[in-house]
This record gives C-alpha cells, structure tokens and sequence, in this order.
C-alpha cells in the first residue's frame, strides 16, 4: 500500500518571528512625509480663499451688450448713471423706477420692478434689446413702451435702462 503523503496545512501557523512590527522612528518617518503635502493643500486653500475675496469685492465695470439700431448688437460698459440701449425717446417715452426683481406675473414678464407702495407697484418688464438678467437686484430706472396686459397691472418693453 501506498503511503499518504503528508497534507499541505490551509492554515498557516504564524508565529512570533514571522510578525512585522513598526517601530516608533518608521512610523515618524511615514507621518513627516505626509505634512508637506497637507501644508501645501492648506496654504493654496488659503490663497484660493482670498483671491476669490478680492475679486468679488472688486469695484471695477462690467460690459453689457444690448441690440442697437438695425439690430446691431453693442458693447456698452456698465457705470452708475450711464445710460444704456435705444436712443428712441419718441418710442421709449414711458419711465419708471425700482429694483430689478426676476419674475413675471401669470406668464406676462420675464422680470419685474419693485417699487414703493407693494406689489400692486410692480410694473412687469419684457426686453428684446437689453439683457435685463444683468441689473438684477440693481435699482435702476427703464424707459420702455407700455403694451396690453391681461394680469399685470402695467406691463412695459423696455428699450433703455440707467443704472442708478
């Protein structure tokens, strides 16, 4: 008869000597190499922090480009007091004054102004020669042609705009 041959073990038997230690000064040595790059990930956190800051709080102009004459589109840049988009006063002959809010009313108006005296002041604006979406939360004053609502008490095309 044939001898069986001795099995492999499936567990191994892990002794003293066979365990890995780490010792104090390796495990130093690991943690000293991983302050460099967290020193660096704060130190540009910081300076991406600040200059975001600044830039915010930058006073400089903006540019705002609004459909000119023969439909022509302009480059104006956005100053207190200048005045932006057509020129037709005859056309353009209606004003009015607040602050530039989103929103229309049952579907009249893209945007609207908030004025003194509550809602029943709004008066809801469309433009099809500014990009009104630039002046919002802005107070400015619109000149515009009022056209025929349903639900808004004035609904007006606005054709120049002042920031004020």
């Amino acid at each position: 008869m044939e001898t069986k041959k001795k099995e492999d073990n499936v567990v191994h038997d892990f002794s003293e000597s066979s365990k890995i230690s780490v010792s104090k000064k390796s495990l130093g040595d690991v943690m000293s190499s991983t302050k460099p790059p967290i020193i660096l990930f704060v130190i540009l956190l910081v300076l991406g922090i600040g200059t975001g800051y600044l830039v915010s709080q930058a006073k400089g102009s903006s540019t705002v480009k609004t459909v000119g004459e023969g439909g022509k589109v302009q480059t104006s840049t956005l100053e207190k007091g200048k005045i932006i988009g057509l020129e037709d006063e005859k056309t353009f002959k209606d004003s009015a004054e607040g602050t530039l809010r989103e929103g229309g009313i049952e579907g009249e108006g893209a945007y609207h102004l908030e004025r003194p005296g509550g809602e029943s002041q709004n008066v809801y604006l469309t433009s099809s020669t500014i990009d009104l979406s630039t002046f919002v939360g802005k107070k400015v004053k619109v000149w515009g042609e009022t056209n025929s609502a349903q639900s808004a008490g004035w609904l007006m095309d606005v054709g120049r705009l002042q920031l004020l």
